[in-house]
C-alpha cells in the first residue's frame, strides 16, 4: 500500500474512533440521563385502551 493510502486508512479509522469514543463520553457524562431513557415497552400509543 502506498503512503497516500496508509494517510487515508489512519485518519478514517482514527476519526471513526474519535466519533465513538466521543459519543461514549456524551452519554456517560450527563448527569440524569436514566430519567431520560424510554424503551418499546414505555411508549404507549392511542390505540391501547387503559381501563
Amino acid at each position: 500500500m502506498t503512503l497516500g493510502g496508509w494517510i487515508v486508512m489512519a485518519l478514517s479509522v482514527g476519526g471513526m474512533t474519535g466519533l465513538l469514543a466521543w459519543c461514549i463520553y456524551k452519554v456517560v457524562s450527563i448527569p440524569g440521563a436514566t430519567e431520560h431513557l424510554h424503551s418499546q415497552a414505555d411508549i404507549e400509543t392511542p390505540d391501547i385502551e387503559c381501563d
